[in-house]
């Protein structure tokens, strides 16, 4: 009985220890932020393991957004308790807007994102997935350009099929991309619906809609679709976390079209919402052991799987995301494994 309780206590004190968030050597003890600076940037000047920046993180309730950190704003670390903690100082860089007949503050500068949003915007904005391809066959698509033209852009009227949602008058223009699929299971994951463009509906007669094309990326083709724009926010300031539950998964595919991965790359996650993903969420990449053939006895062996990297889900589906890779201490690539930092 001594023993059992004895083990129980060094195992819990041993789950302390590790549980402990461990500051970096040479750490500073404040820190003005810049522009440009990330809060990635930022979390790995104070911490070993970055992604535990929301446990030292303090917010001040007296200050104005105090989740949200600004350039000219000081970051001081001190300690509670025993415990380090980063406390928010306002600078005073965001400045005064004066408006007659009275004065009202506004900001001048942006609060510093979580990650570089250069290498996301693109996803932020206009990227998007559809759970299946009912989905796609289901959604209004273009019948015709002005004019009987087959190919159309940005400033020309186009003419949609299909049954609009009388609320929205803005849609995106999509065409069907990659499909995903489980890489053992075989299951569709989702459809990546590759960005045409925008347009404006300006009339309806029966189910055949006017659009004016707002903004295109390619030449719109007849038969692409139609899709309201999704109503969820852009996230750019979400804190650094670990997941909440265990994820172990694979890096399927990269947007750009290259196979070898290395920092600021996109890539896509064979998981999503349904499997405990959200935005904010660190994980460690593991580069895949190769398959070598053993000289002595002639089979093959398996090298183990080594730990290579860290990326971020910066947009969740439900059973795909976005990452971005924040490090990489060698070349990444598909199929490389996911697991919980």
């Amino acid at each position: 009985m001594r023993k059992t309780l004895l083990a129980l206590l060094l195992l819990t004190a041993t789950g302390l220890v590790q549980a402990q968030v461990q500051l970096r050597d040479g750490h500073p003890q404040s820190y003005t932020v810049t522009a440009g600076d990330t809060l990635w940037d930022i979390s790995g000047k104070f911490l070993r393991e970055p992604w535990r920046w929301k446990e030292i993180w303090r917010a001040n309730p007296g200050i104005q957004d105090p989740d949200l950190i600004y350039p000219g704003d000081t970051l001081s670390l001190t300690y509670v308790d025993g415990k380090p903690q980063v406390v928010l100082g306002r600078g005073e860089s965001r400045g005064t807007v004066k408006l007659s007949p009275r004065v009202r503050s506004s900001p001048t500068v942006e609060a510093i994102p979580s990650i570089p949003l250069g290498a996301i915007n693109a996803f932020l904005l206009s990227n998007r997935i559809v759970n299946s391809a009912d989905q796609f066959r289901q959604a209004p698509y273009i019948v015709a350009g002005n004019a009987e033209r087959v190919l159309s852009g940005q400033g020309d009227r186009i003419y949609a099929r299909g049954e609009l949602d009388n609320t929205h008058t803005i849609y995106g223009i999509f065409r069907q991309g990659k499909v995903y699929t489980d890489p053992e299971t075989k299951e569709i994951l989702g459809i990546n619906a590759d960005d045409i463009g925008t347009g404006e509906v300006v009339a309806s007669e029966g189910d055949i809609s006017t659009l004016v094309m707002q903004r295109s990326t390619q030449e719109v083709r007849l038969g692409d679709r139609l899709f309201a724009s999704e109503e969820r926010p852009i996230n750019s300031t979400f804190m650094p976390t670990a997941p909440a539950s265990t994820i172990d998964g694979l890096i399927i595919d990269v947007p750009r079209g290259v196979t070898q991965i290395g920092v600021n790359d996109v890539v896509t996650l064979d998981k999503g919402r349904l499997d405990g993903l959200a935005e904010g969420n660190v994980l460690a990449i593991y580069k895949t052991g190769e398959h070598v053939r053993d000289r002595i006895t002639g089979g093959q062996v398996k090298i183990p799987d080594e730990r290579s990297g860290l990326l971020m889900v910066f947009r969740t589906y439900d059973k795909l995301s976005y990452a971005l890779v924040l490090h990489a201490n060698r070349s990444l690539s598909i199929m490389d494994k996911v697991r919980n930092p």
